[in-house]
């Protein structure tokens, strides 16, 4: 049975298309064409690697809502040569379950303003739809324009693609910005229909050629501490270890700290 379409599903297939219109040929043992060279298959050729019909792949990549097992999603991510993060994007997308409570946080709960406060290092608190709840004064010495910003723009997706500042602090943008919105689309997953993760995404949309170049590539990528670089006005290259904590009596929030790392500045 054939379902109308759902944007959960139009959100899939289009993950879909776009990994199977990069995958290369030749590791699946299939010829380059003239047609499509050496990378891209068909939907015609995924199904028949995944063992499914080619009707019932194309329905897939349509976005409607058709009957899909996890066995069969996971033989289309198999093929696809998925990685673990991007197949269970897939599966959480496909799969019918409650829409996410949506809460609003226009400022942290005392107790985690509190944490952060006590700490030296830059630390801020994000939402789901990474509007930043709170912060530290050792974030806003990293970064002063927090302060003063109104609560429309004070989104951590939104600085990242549309202020120069932000931008200048960070010596390699291209892969930071990259990264944080592969963790983002992963982490929002079927939020990113809800009222505040949409009014985010197409506002971005319509202000960023970045982000709209950057969101077509459909990237998934888990979040992990790493080490980041910011190039200070005053202190020069700061180098931070990028830790994040989920509170457990406030699952909806993210603590992000910047942890300075030994002979970096700060």
């Amino acid at each position: 049975m054939i379902r109308p379409r759902t944007p959960e599903r139009e959100q899939l297939g289009d993950f879909l298309s776009s990994r199977r219109r990069v995958l290369a040929r030749t590791p699946l043992g299939l010829p380059a064409n003239k047609r499509r060279s050496t990378t891209g298959l068909s939907r015609e050729e995924v199904a028949t690697l995944a063992g499914v019909s080619a009707s019932w792949y194309t329905w897939l990549e349509q976005g409607r809502d058709i009957n899909a097992s996890r066995q069969v999603l996971t033989s289309v991510a198999r093929v696809l040569q998925l990685t673990a993060a991007e197949t269970d994007y897939v599966l959480a997308l496909a799969e019918p379950q409650p829409a996410p409570v949506e809460i609003e946080h226009d400022s942290a709960p005392d107790h985690l303003q509190h944490l952060i406060d006590q700490l030296t290092f830059p630390a801020f608190i994000v939402a789901t739809d990474w509007s930043i709840a709170g912060w530290n004064a050792a974030y806003q010495w990293l970064y002063p324009p927090i302060a003063s910003l109104s609560s429309t723009d004070r989104n951590l997706l939104w600085l990242i693609y549309t202020d120069p500042e932000l931008r200048r602090l960070l010596p390699d943008w291209q892969r930071d910005s990259r990264s944080f919105l592969s963790e983002f689309r992963i982490e929002s997953g079927v939020r990113l229909t809800s009222p505040r993760h949409r009014a985010i995404v197409d506002r971005l949309l319509k202000e960023s050629a970045d982000f709209r170049e950057q969101w077509a590539e459909h990237t998934i990528e888990r979040f992990t501490s790493r080490r980041r670089h910011f190039q200070h006005p005053d202190a020069g290259l700061c180098v931070f270890e990028h830790h994040r904590l989920v509170p457990s009596d406030a699952v909806d929030l993210h603590v992000v700290m910047y942890v300075p790392v030994a002979d970096s500045t700060q």
